[in-house]
């Protein structure tokens, strides 16, 4: 043995070979945290005072390479001032330097993932051979950060700048082929004859066959081409990173920048720029907020585990009613693997319903993602229903009919009759509450909510409502289903609207509102889009169906009229009123045209905008700052008060739901973390310039009291 440590192991293999082998105790996945690093250099510097060694292959011992820096750490570090940052990061660079310069070639044998700092070691590497099961890539600006650990630096040098920008500037993970056809490994094999085709490799390194000096003096030196060139591939690779990443989004760019400053200088040199911008991002509000999302990312998934721990899988699952929304529900069950069942009381639902999963797969198939073999084969797993037959052997049953509470209770109370005793029955209402549904059915224990965002396919949420009487066994069968369909489960407690709507439509009120006094909602679009929202409230309003928002707006309005009734008539029920649905019939606030690919299309229209000047009883002169804060305040109170009343349990989850739920700006880490970045006492203060407004911009008492106790949501 050469060198044992806790993390890192160095021995001999055979002939002068030694293996650098990657196993962090006590942990399923390899990470670069502070004892990783420590022992990376100690066994770096056993490997260097060793007289016969000829060559170095770098593995794992677990299922992946290495997923990445320790994002726990990493926080840490963030907080430092800025020298002392730059400080650890520079020696860390330091360790990955010296293996870099070992006197023998290195290859590193990817047997799975080799994520940022994972792929940064195989980058120091001579060689990359990479399992076709395995995927690489520097994920960094998902994070709001630039990689630290010389990924801008090495990475042009290995595949040059153009690919080099586009992988780190997307964060992308890249599969086998794609990290081949690039250069970023050597070669791709299957995995039972990764070990041997590495050692071959380094072998060859080793008798000459291979040049391993004339590839690691590239990685040493500045880019090689011209500066013509240089500019040119940089000047477009930021072109086409601004384009995608847009104006919030700091990071993409910036490690574009990176690389381009750091690509005529020798390596060391262009580390000391990395560590520049890595220092810089750090101290982000942006970084703060996606490295927030990730832990909340991370704590939802461990409570998720937990819930599955306590379910079987489920092995059969059947869906009551075939329009859109149930045959998105059959697609996604079909194409994750579980089979379905699709009832309707009718065969042009059962048509529209199969006719939904097939538009769903063939998509797949045009984009070469399914072949038509797979895709029959999903199909086949839907089975459309006139009547029960098969339901005896569904273990959940997903009720998808229209949101009309007769309607459901009685298509509930017979389906009951139709499914074993132990089976779970779940309502996919998007407002009614679910111990009211429940009430009608002889196991309300068997029976919770489930609700999906529409397009099911797209939307990766699903709240999963607890009622009065729901078992934790039906919770737990539910989140199991969810996340078998590919689905985000939080699971929430009863009440109108349940967590994502409940706190959506406060938001609309803001609209509603803003409208009334004034501003023009075209205008407002657009601020809130610049705010980050994927489209503004009007929009929203349209895509959601004018109508389904009206019918859930009196839900809400019943549940808590304190401060969700109004006594005046809105924008939105006047277009309702005017049978403007938004997309759905190509009129709302927009008018929808189809473009060349078949796609809705919105223009202005003018009879909206005389529906506006009706609306309006004043003419407000507002600043963009305060539309966002009146559309903001709203949202962020309700958001607390659900945090409050344990419909939520606990704002990792609620920050998850709006950003899963209805695209909450990512950068900005969901309404709680927007709360956090402002301060409690400025927020609250800002709410009192709106106070006139009533009660949805009333802070709550543990708001206040968090103000005056200078407390956060996220440490």
């Amino acid at each position: 043995m050469i060198y044992e440590g806790k993390a890192v192991t160095a021995k001999y293999l055979e002939n002068g070979i030694a293996e650098l082998c990657f196993d962090l105790q006590g942990e399923s996945v390899n990470k670069f945290d502070q004892l990783t690093l420590r022992d990376l250099d100690a066994a770096t510097k056993a490997l260097a005072a060793e007289k016969d060694l000829k060559g170095v292959l770098v593995t794992s011992a677990k299922s992946v390479f290495i997923v990445g820096a320790d994002i726990m750490e990493f926080t840490d570090m963030f907080k430092l001032a800025d020298d002392d940052l730059k400080a650890q990061i520079r020696e860390a660079n330091g360790i990955f330097s010296r293996f870099e310069d070992l006197p023998v070639p290195t290859v590193a044998a990817i047997n799975g993932i080799a994520l940022g700092g994972g792929f940064e070691m195989c980058l120091a590497c001579d060689y990359r051979v990479m399992s076709n099961k395995a995927r690489v890539g520097l994920p960094e600006v998902k994070l709001g950060i630039n990689p630290g650990f010389g990924g801008t630096v090495r990475l042009p040098r290995v595949i040059g700048p153009d690919n080099a920008t586009m992988w780190a500037a997307t964060g992308n993970d890249q599969k086998p082929d794609s990290a081949l056809k690039d250069g970023g490994v050597d070669a791709v094999v299957a995995p039972e004859k990764l070990h041997e085709a590495a050692l071959d490799l380094l072998n060859k390194a080793i008798d000459g066959t291979f040049d391993y000096k004339a590839r690691r003096q590239e990685k040493l030196e500045p880019v090689q081409l011209n500066d013509i060139e240089r500019m040119m591939a940089f000047t477009t690779g930021k072109a086409m990173v601004a384009q995608q990443a847009g104006t919030k989004m700091p990071a993409p760019l910036t490690v574009a920048k990176s690389m381009e400053k750091s690509a005529g200088l020798k390596r060391d040199e262009a580390i000391e720029v990395e560590i520049e911008h890595f220092a810089k991002l750090a101290k982000t509000p942006e970084a703060a907020a996606l490295v927030g999302l990730f832990l909340n990312q991370q704590a939802l998934g461990k409570r998720n585990k937990q819930w599955e721990d306590k379910a079987a899988s489920v092995s059969k699952a059947a869906v009551l009613g075939a329009g859109i929304m149930g045959g998105g529900i059959a697609y996604q069950s079909a194409y994750k693997g579980t089979p379905i069942l699709m009832k309707d009381i009718a065969d042009a639902g059962l048509e529209l319903g199969m006719s939904e999963a097939v538009k769903l797969l063939a998509k797949r198939v045009d984009k070469g993602r399914m072949s038509a073999l797979q895709m029959g084969e999903v199909l086949s797993s839907i089975r459309p229903t006139l009547d029960y037959t098969g339901f005896d052997k569904a273990d959940v049953v997903v009720e998808a009919v229209v949101e009309n509470s007769k309607v459901k209770h009685a298509v509930l109370s017979e389906c009951e009759k139709h499914i074993r005793e132990d089976a779970v029955l779940a309502s996919n209402t998007s407002t009614i509450s679910i111990s009211y549904l429940a009430e009608p059915l002889s196991r309300p224990q068997n029976f919770c909510g489930m609700h999906f965002f529409n397009p099911v396919h797209q939307m990766p949420l699903v709240e999963v409502i607890r009622g009065e009487k729901t078992s934790e066994d039906t919770i737990a069968r539910v989140v199991k289903y969810a996340v078998q369909m590919g689905k985000t489960p939080i699971v929430v407690n009863d009440c109108p609207g349940f967590f994502v709507n409940r706190v959506l439509f406060p938001y609309f009120a803001g609209f509603d509102m803003l409208v009334r006094d004034g501003v023009d909602f075209r205008r407002i679009d657009k601020v809130m889009e610049k705010f980050g929202m994927p489209m503004g409230p009007a929009y929203l309003m349209d895509v959601v169906g004018i109508d389904t928002g009206y019918h859930a707006a009196e839900v809400m309005a019943e549940g808590f009229p304190d401060r969700m009734k109004h006594d005046y008539t809105g924008i939105s029920e006047m277009m309702f009123k005017a049978d403007r649905y938004g997309q759905k019939n190509g009129i709302g606030f927009y008018r929808y045209e189809k473009d060349k690919k078949g796609k809705p299309r919105k223009v202005e229209d003018e009879t909206a905008l005389k529906m506006q000047a009706e609306a309006a009883q004043g003419s407000l002169d507002i600043s963009d700052e305060d539309i966002v804060a009146r559309m903001m305040i709203p949202m962020c109170v309700e958001t607390m008060r659900c945090l409050d009343e344990n419909i939520v349990s606990c704002p990792e989850d609620a920050d998850m739901g709006l950003i899963m739920g209805i695209g909450f700006p990512v950068f900005r880490g969901g309404a709680l973390r927007y709360i956090d970045q402002m301060g409690a006492k400025a927020f609250c203060e800002m709410t009192a310039k709106f106070s006139e407004l009533g009660k949805l911009y009333e802070p709550t008492e543990s708001l206040r009291a968090m103000a005056a106790n200078g407390e956060r949501f996220f440490n």
